[in-house]
């Protein structure tokens, strides 16, 4: 039995508030509907001038929604605050000093993360493909799933293609700024979160979707055929080679921030005066002003004058690195 006040319904949700104010309120047990009054759990031997009584109420689990609780005390303060949720796969990079911890991580995990099938271990990316190392240390595999994102559904493995669920918002931020009829190359597509995003939003007249590995352009040809998009041309192979053959873009996107550079000549060189390049690169913040000016003027040197529109700061790496979006306009 719980000891509780009865209150007419009119006033329940004020009197509630009074007692959670003055810390008299029982969040054990669940307060229930007694004809034209309601019964609610309290934590002292009245309140105010309302009727008490003892009733049976409902008890309340309260589930454990941080993870780090299930941990010791002293490891928590290197555990990780955030992780990657691609469909029910959860992707969580640790320090070294927690590896011997994992599997007890990812149990934590699993418990209070809702939705999720399977907690993987992220060791880095690697290889030219930008394909992470990946661990089952919780859950069942296997490592595809199905994602969804601002109003698309992308079928994508972790293991096998590069895919960053972080980009969301930059992804509806480039899809807001296409206009009707653009031609779109993106020269690192993977399985086409940004290409999928703009035939969402926006209203291209095509979207190339270029990427060498050769999962990451099967998923782009599924998840295009998924979200009913017959603009989007999945091709396979160097974005460098590809793009010779396409027509002139009206935008081009760049997502390889560790090289992105590198490729910019080719991308510009196809991108129409008065066109944009979406360019990602992993930049020390001290670099920055540096590094811009020092690309356009190489890029004139080239004969491909371009101008920044806009340079935007996506996510920190480090406390002095930071992925920077610089879009680039051809002139």
């Amino acid at each position: 039995m719980v000891r509780c006040i009865r209150v007419p319904k009119v006033d329940g949700n004020a009197v509630r508030m009074r007692l959670k104010d003055q810390g008299a309120l029982d969040h054990d047990h669940r307060i229930r509907s007694d004809g034209n009054d309601l019964l609610i759990p309290i934590l002292a031997d009245s309140f105010e001038d309302y009727a008490v009584c003892d009733a049976e109420l409902e008890h309340i689990d309260h589930k454990i929604t941080d993870y780090r609780l299930y941990l010791p005390e002293d490891v928590r303060d290197i555990l990780p605050n955030s992780y990657d949720n691609i469909g029910d796969v959860l992707v969580v990079k640790l320090v070294d000093e927690l590896l011997p911890l994992k599997h007890e991580v990812g149990d934590a995990l699993l418990r209070t993360s809702s939705n999720t099938r399977c907690v993987l271990l992220d060791g880095g990316v690697k290889g030219e493909l930008r394909v992470r190392d990946l661990e089952l240390i919780a859950g069942v595999g296997p490592s595809e799933t199905k994602h969804r994102e601002s109003g698309v559904v992308m079928m994508t493995d972790p293991a096998k293609v590069y895919y960053n669920p972080r980009l969301a918002t930059e992804r509806e931020r480039v899809a807001s700024l296409v206009k009707d009829g653009e031609t779109i190359i993106d020269m690192f597509a993977g399985v086409a979160p940004f290409p999928l995003t703009i035939c969402r939003h926006a209203h291209p007249k095509v979207v190339y979707a270029i990427d060498l590995n050769h999962d990451a352009v099967e998923y782009a040809k599924i998840n295009a055929g998924l979200n009913h998009f017959d603009n989007i041309v999945p091709l396979e192979g160097d974005a460098r080679e590809v793009i010779k053959d396409l027509p002139d873009a009206d935008r081009v996107i760049m997502n390889l921030p560790q090289i992105a550079q590198d490729f910019l000549p080719d991308a510009l060189s196809k991108t129409k005066v008065g066109g944009t390049v979406h360019m990602h690169k992993i930049l020390e913040r001290a670099e920055i002003e540096k590094f811009c000016k020092g690309l356009i003027d190489d890029m004139g040197k080239r004969g491909l004058h371009c101008e920044i529109s806009e340079l935007k700061e996506l996510k920190t790496y480090s406390p002095s690195a930071s992925v920077y979006v610089i879009d680039l306009k051809r002139r």
